[in-house]
């Protein structure tokens, strides 16, 4: 056995060099639980890391539920109590995958053992939380990433690196939209979803697109938004009506830092939108445009060649865009929405295998946090402010 950081590993060969095993815990065992320990369990063959995964105790609510879904995940053993999995020393990273309200609190219990930390988005319940879980995670130099899983496809990838590249030339407007329409109808039952701050449009959808915005177009300096509630009451599953206590949708002007205008939307009533995560990005020598429903193409134009023969060009992703190689090697083939958490895991191994933090770190989903809470402060103020 060697040591790495806090953790202790044992090492393994299996014909592909020097690999070690490091321990997994998650917290959650529901739609993001099974995404991030089937990436687990599938990213040291994907990607052939050094450190490999050892899916060691999964936590969720009851102890029952825990150990069924532990056998179904694959995982060594289970728990109801988070703390016992955080505690444990066989589990030497964690995933938080459960209610934003707990994440604060696992965070910190697993900052203060040296153990890393990928929290899935948006991180705590307030700007407030997640500034205090970066800087205790920034003070112990222990390696902490936040779940923004759609920025990670090849397509976006490769946008990102046009854009660094200088491909479509200086910047001058950015929109971005994330659209989903599972609430566009106003009779749709009331759930969990429709209840608290943290549940609505702004708390779930908004800081994808946000944190899309900040990678692919820089920071943002001020912002003018409206949030609104399209429905304010649903049916109930007896027969009853209650209202809806969060937002279905949004939109913002915005500055960027670098003088970039743009424009955001959020929304989970918009008809036909499945997942509209998608941007559009103008600049002096072209422009790009992408949409997660078609999450194998970008669309590229260049201000080149005779006029006549100018248009945007669809992109299919292939083996010479990012991390594309490694899941399939026929182009146009595509890649899927699991596919972006085990790109997702292999950055978190090799933080830890670096011994440093891999973006996107707490502190940008704190940045992300804080363009949310301006987006607030503007549709409550009516009037423009400064996301400092």
């Amino acid at each position: 056995m060697w040591t790495f950081g806090y953790c202790a590993y044992d090492a393994l060969d299996i014909g592909y060099g020097f690999m070690t095993k490091i321990g997994i815990g998650v917290i959650g065992a529901g739609y993001m639980g099974k995404l991030h320990s089937v990436a687990m369990h599938s990213v040291g063959a994907v990607f052939n890391t050094p450190l490999r995964p050892v899916c060691e105790m999964l936590c969720a609510t009851t102890e029952e539920g825990a150990a069924t879904k532990a056998r179904a995940l694959g995982f060594n053993r289970s728990t109801a109590n988070w703390q016992t999995l955080v505690n444990d020393p066989a589990v030497e990273a964690i995933v938080i995958a459960s209610p934003q309200s707990t994440h604060k609190e696992i965070a910190l219990a697993a900052i203060a053992l040296g153990k890393p930390v990928l929290c899935e988005k948006p991180m705590g319940a307030s700007m407030a939380e997640s500034l205090e879980m970066t800087e205790a995670a920034e003070a112990a130099n222990v390696v902490n990433m936040v779940g923004f899983n759609y920025v990670r496809t090849p397509a976006t990838q490769y946008a990102r690196r046009l854009i660094e590249e200088g491909v479509i030339g200086d910047i001058s407007w950015f929109k971005g939209e994330h659209t989903e329409d599972f609430y566009a109808d106003p009779e749709a039952l009331s759930s969990w979803r429709t209840k608290g701050k943290a549940n609505g449009t702004m708390g779930d959808l908004s800081s994808h697109m946000i944190n899309a915005a900040l990678a692919l177009a820089g920071p943002i300096d001020s912002l003018c938004a409206d949030v609104e509630t399209v429905f304010t009451d649903r049916p109930t599953a007896d027969g009853g009506r209650e209202a809806v206590s969060n937002d279905d949708h949004a939109q913002c002007l915005c500055r960027f830092r670098s003088g970039v205008m743009g424009h955001l939307y959020f929304s989970r009533v918009s008809s036909g939108r499945k997942m509209g995560y998608a941007y559009e990005i103008v600049g002096s020598r072209g422009a790009i445009r992408f949409d997660q429903e078609d999450q194998n193409a970008l669309w590229l134009y260049k201000m080149e060649g005779p006029e006549a023969e100018r248009g945007f060009r669809k992109i299919l992703t292939g083996p010479q865009h990012p991390d594309y190689v490694n899941f399939c090697l026929g182009p146009g083939h595509g890649t899927g929405y699991q596919d972006q958490l085990i790109i997702e895991a292999r950055d978190f191994l090799a933080a830890i295998h670096a011994g440093k933090p891999q973006w996107p770190t707490f502190r940008d989903g704190h940045e992300v946090n804080r363009v949310i809470d301006a987006i607030w402060a503007s549709h409550e103020a009516k009037s423009w402010v400064s996301v400092e």
